[in-house]
């Protein structure tokens, strides 16, 4: 092994000796890093540098001058923990400062603890493990399904790239990962390659002590193709990544590896998996490497080394780039291009309803799916097994199951996999170019949940339709009774709720929904037929673009006013032709978080601050009302579980008919006077 001593005798060093130099060094700059933070993950980077060196230095494609190109291969860390390893493979390939690597997990550095949207060379914020396998996955589909588009113009080599994915021992415990990865060998997606970095090994101790899966098994099982090497044998490295390349199937490479490979002492001790090495150690490891006792060492040279592949990813880039200038002279591929990578989304046609019929919110949200996805060929998604529920079970006969077999299908039949659709989906909304959405019952966004913070966290677009979004389910009782759920979902910041009161306003949130392209999106549907609205869509549109408008107003100022949304709106205009003797006002608020965003002035003159009581009404938790309706007003809601039986006795039973809401009301209005 070369020392840094003959770095004046570089270029005459063989390759493999030039290659174990640089890695060097690139190890040490990690633990130099995570040491000065005194915070980090020092044994886990260690072990997957081999491969991840390998990887970026001779195989990645990418643009150096530009990250964001868009054929580039998808690299996803999901073990994020191991962030400094991305950050050190960003310094080398030119897009991370040596300045920022010194600020390692600081407030406002681009080196936080985990990898970040945002951040020059990282495509997904990972770090809640599992997670980053599930997106890698989704950007393998959306790849997939884009090339497919632009083969049918006889342009499908725009987009032709790998997702490559770099796990851990934790990933694969984490059921998402694996509920993903089943789909993906269902799927055939050939364009994965992932690397199992099985240093047996975690922050507690040996994975031994919690696990003894056979994961070369599983995986074979999934319908992968499955390699096992030596994770710090760089030939076997590139032998594996060569062979998934052409294998028809989605790779995972198995990398038995040592912990904190390469350091003095330290190796294999799981001590090392969640903290900085101690500075004598990080010394001696400097001394076995043969690096200079030197903090931050990087020469010139070995960046000169690790770029040495640019020239020709540079004319690669050159290529494709005057490929794309040539598709893009036919109207039809501009057309497509701008649409999907470009993200300019046409002005939209929305469905008609037949005004006052009853329809359900879900079969709205079938009708205008179909609408849409006539003009959108890029909406892409399916359902958690719940098609003929979740009505998206045209839009799935319409277009095809996406399969091996039919990659041009549009309907992803994801299976009982909620977690798993909605990570997959932040992955494909990453990867750009695709419109997902997936369904489910309201009840089960609790699976989701993990998966919708991060896509919120992410600023993905992704459009999540929960149905049965109330003790309306009726005799499926309280397991499937979403009572506490619409509040949680509003919870989560840069997350947009929608719970429309009719057909119109779930086709209006629909379109809104698609418009937010940096947050992802829930619309909350009913099971039971509401009326259709008499107002005209332009009416709701506008109504929605403001998140909550006057839907039946008063002649003077109100006295009361009734705060609904979804099923209680109808149920608060009822209410208020029971109470002709008061002057009420009632408001539809679709969506709490755009209403918020309005000026104070716009939310003062919907719902005034003062002069009137408020009551709102939704079938589920009043807690967060009292924002809206203040200490004086009530809340009509449900804050215990709900029950078996059909939904009209249930609706009788909790007080959600216009005769007992009335009677609520007058209560309230009787003790305060």
């Amino acid at each position: 092994m070369r020392s840094y001593t003959e770095l004046e005798s570089f270029d005459s060093w063989t390759t493999e000796e030039k290659d174990q130099f640089t890695l060097n060094v690139m190890k040490c700059l990690i633990l130099d890093g995570i040491r000065k933070a005194n915070s980090g993950h020092s044994g886990g980077p260690l072990s997957s540098a081999d491969f991840a060196y390998v990887l970026f230095k001779e195989y990645l494609n990418f643009d150096p001058d530009d990250d964001q190109w868009f054929n580039r291969d998808r690299f996803v860390l999901s073990a994020g923990h191991e962030s400094m390893l991305q950050y050190a493979l960003l310094h080398f390939v030119g897009w991370m400062p040596m300045d920022e690597i010194q600020k390692f997990r600081q407030l406002y550095s681009q080196t936080p603890g985990h990898p970040e949207v945002g951040i020059k060379g990282v495509e997904c914020t990972t770090g809640p493990l599992g997670q980053g396998v599930c997106m890698g996955i989704g950007m393998a589909v959306a790849e997939t399904v884009l090339r497919e588009m632009f083969k049918k113009q006889n342009s499908d080599e725009l987009c032709n790239h790998f997702s490559y994915i770099l796990c851990s021992d934790g990933d694969l415990q984490e059921p998402v990962a694996l509920g993903a990865a089943a789909l993906a060998g269902h799927w055939g997606l050939s364009k994965i390659v992932m690397f199992y970095d099985a240093n047996e090994v975690q922050i507690s101790g040996y994975t031994n002590r919690s696990d003894s899966t056979n994961v070369p098994a599983v995986f074979e099982g999934l319908n992968w193709h499955v390699q096992e090497i030596d994770g710090h044998d760089h030939d076997a490295i590139r032998n594996a990544i060569e062979k998934a390349q052409v294998i028809e199937q989605p790779s995972i490479i198995v990398g038995s590896t040592i912990m904190a490979h390469g350091t003095a002492t330290m190796e294999t001790d799981h001590k090392t998996h969640g903290a900085p090495l101690p500075q004598d150690e990080i010394e001696a490891t400097k001394e076995k490497l043969l690096l200079p006792n030197q903090t931050f060492y990087v020469p010139d040279e070995c960046i000169a080394h690790f770029q040495s592949r640019y020239d020709d990813l540079k004319q690669t880039v050159s290529d494709w780039t005057s490929t794309l200038t040539d598709a893009r002279s036919n109207s039809q591929v501009e057309s497509l291009w701008k649409m999907t990578v470009g993200d300019e989304l046409p002005d939209l046609n929305c469905p008609e309803f037949e005004e006052g019929a009853s329809l359900a919110t879900r079969k709205a949200f079938g009708t205008t799916l179909d609408f849409f996805a006539t003009q959108l060929p890029h909406l892409v998604g399916g359902s958690a097994d719940l098609e003929p529920s979740n009505y998206t079970g045209n839009f799935a006969k319409t277009y095809g199951d996406y399969l091996k077999e039919n990659p041009e299908g549009r309907n992803f039949a994801f299976g009982v996999r909620e977690f798993p659709m909605a990570a997959m989906m932040n992955g494909m909304s990453l990867h750009g170019g695709v419109i997902p959405f997936g369904g489910t019952f309201l009840v089960f966004a609790d699976y989701s949940r993990p998966a919708l913070r991060l896509g919120a966290i992410q600023h993905v677009r992704t459009i999540h339709e929960f149905t049965h979004d109330s003790f309306y389910v009726g005799e499926d009782g309280p397991t499937h009774q979403p009572i506490e759920h619409a509040m949680a979902l509003r919870t989560i910041p840069n997350f947009y709720v929608f719970r429309p009161g009719d057909a119109k306003e779930t086709a209006a949130c629909f379109e809104k929904a698609l418009e937010l392209k940096t947050s992802p999106s829930a619309l909350l549907l009913t099971r039971q037929g509401v009326p259709v609205s008499h107002k005209s869509m332009d009416e709701i549109k506008a109504g929605v673009e403001k998140g909550g408008y006057i839907y039946h107003d008063c002649e003077g100022s109100p006295e009361l006013v009734f705060i609904a949304t979804g099923s209680e709106v109808s149920l608060a205009v009822s209410v208020m032709e029971r109470m002709s003797d008061k002057r009420i006002r009632v408001v539809s608020l679709p969506c709490w978080e755009i209403f918020k965003e309005q000026s104070q002035e716009y939310r003062d003159e919907i719902i005034p601050s003062r002069g009137c009581m408020k009551i709102s009404m939704e079938a589920g938790i009043t807690l967060g009302w009292e924002r809206f309706v203040g200490p004086a007003g009530l809340s009509i809601g449900l804050d215990h579980y709900g029950a078996s039986a059909p939904n009209k006795d249930l609706a009788e039973e909790f007080g959600f008919t216009p005769e007992k809401v009335e009677m609520k009301i007058r209560e309230h209005l009787d003790k305060l006077l």
